[in-house]
């Protein structure tokens, strides 16, 4: 193994017993130590099984961790010893990751606005991929970090549609003058970058994205550049039910990659999946510390709002009455949901949350004194032993492809099964 990850990170479960077990004992021995903290129940099987489902889907993209997407250490661990790489936007993150042993050849910073410190931060720990899409984030790279390796940004989405304010990334019409200023600058500018976020993941337009950066490339192969390394970004959903979803947006990105960067051209491509990996493999329960009853009639009351994430299902034979939810903070922004219709609550019930991987822990030394649930980590011995497969470190035997292909989670469900035979894992990208 790596030695990023070993079984005294995790509670090891044996076949048949699911995270639901796990998070009903664990509620059971909080309710007797009159503890109503919220918790974090995380499946790292369902990592697992995300992480080979992706390289078999993306033969040739290589997967780097978002970081401010999830930052806590079992997953860092976790993704470490699967061998991905690890996006980070600031120095916080770069530390967390580099704190395991992770090399630098295997970070990205991959923020489009830097600080001047954070850039030399960077430059002091061996971090040199970076991306800039304007002179100014070039400017700075240029004084700061002069042994950087850049990646030009260019915008994922050029539609109409498309709220300028929201999108990161130059022009193509910007492209040429952005990289004859690098010339000047001496800055090393290796690819092109392009990220398409969560809200914007129609799977055609990974397609226009790919082909507007050929062109990019081109540009920058004339000004003289070794550009070798496309950067693909996000955009890829992370529950079950959106596998289909994922799978049409992988059959694209092929399609794409093979006509506009065939195998073989010597450009190296990597994608930054940060949902994918980790939205369901965390279930939060949280409790209920406080409770009011507001008259039909006041504003705030007729359903309007986005539900972030659905409890439990309540019980069938139960009335239930339309119910807001907020955060213990009290402020106008403390909203969770309104008009979710659930039992009458009291003081001290439990509220089931899942799907909630992504976004909602973050880098342990950004969060100041405000305190982050705990986190129960939990892996299936088989998930266990496929992470030792996969990195070739157990004798193989007759039934390892057997094994390999069972369910890997502990999920809610048993998941779907997958062969994937061992891969090599992701080499650097510098």
């Amino acid at each position: 193994m790596n030695g990023y990850l070993d079984e005294s990170n995790f509670m090891m479960v044996e076949e048949g017993f699911t995270t639901r077990d796990l998070l009903e004992n664990l509620l059971v021995e909080l309710c007797q130590e009159r503890d109503q903290q919220a918790f974090f129940v995380a499946d790292l099987g369902d990592i697992v099984k995300k992480h080979l489902r992706f390289l078999k889907a993306l033969p040739r993209v290589k997967p780097y961790f978002p970081v401010k997407c999830n930052g806590s250490e079992g997953v860092i661990r976790l993704l470490a010893e699967l061998g991905t790489g690890f996006a980070c936007t600031n120095k916080a993150e770069i530390a967390q990751v580099q704190s395991i042993g992770v090399p630098a050849e295997k970070i990205f910073y991959s923020s489009p606005c830097k600080q001047v410190a954070h850039i030399k931060y960077a430059a002091s720990h061996g971090v040199q991929l970076m991306t800039f899409d304007n002179e100014v984030e070039l400017s700075k790279v240029a004084r700061s970090h002069p042994r950087a390796r850049m990646l030009l940004g260019i915008a994922a989405d050029s539609s109409p549609s498309a709220h300028p304010s929201m999108t990161f990334g130059t022009t193509l019409k910007s492209c040429r003058h952005l990289l004859e200023t690098a010339k000047e600058q001496a800055v090393e500018v290796v690819g092109i970058s392009f990220h398409l976020g969560s809200c914007r993941s129609e799977p055609q337009t990974f397609s226009q994205s790919v082909a507007a950066a050929q062109l990019a490339f081109e540009m920058g192969t004339e000004l003289g550049y070794q550009m070798h390394l496309l950067d693909i970004g996000g955009g890829f959903p992370g529950t079950e039910d959106t596998r289909a979803q994922f799978e049409e947006m992988a059959a694209v990105i092929n399609s794409a990659l093979d006509l506009y960067f065939p195998d073989g051209c010597g450009v190296e491509i990597v994608a930054r999946p940060g949902r994918y990996y980790v939205t369901s493999a965390f279930t939060l329960a949280a409790s209920v510390t406080a409770m009011g009853e507001v008259p039909t009639e006041q504003p705030g009351s007729d359903g309007s709002g986005c539900t972030v994430c659905p409890p439990q299902r309540p019980c069938p034979e139960l009335p239930s009455l339309s119910t807001s939810l907020r955060g213990p903070l009290g402020h106008p922004e403390d909203h969770i949901s309104d008009s979710l219709e659930l039992p009458q609550l009291q003081v001290g019930d439990w509220l089931i949350f899942e799907d909630m991987g992504a976004y909602t822990i973050t880098t342990s030394s950004l969060l100041g004194e405000c305190p982050q649930p705990h986190i129960t980590y939990a892996m299936s011995r088989l998930a266990w032993k496929t992470v030792q497969l996969f990195q070739g470190k157990l004798p193989p035997t007759e039934d390892d492809r057997e094994s390999v292909c069972t369910p890997l989670s502990c999920g809610w469900e048993m998941a779907e099964t997958l062969c994937v035979p061992p891969v090599f894992a992701p080499a650097s990208i510098i």
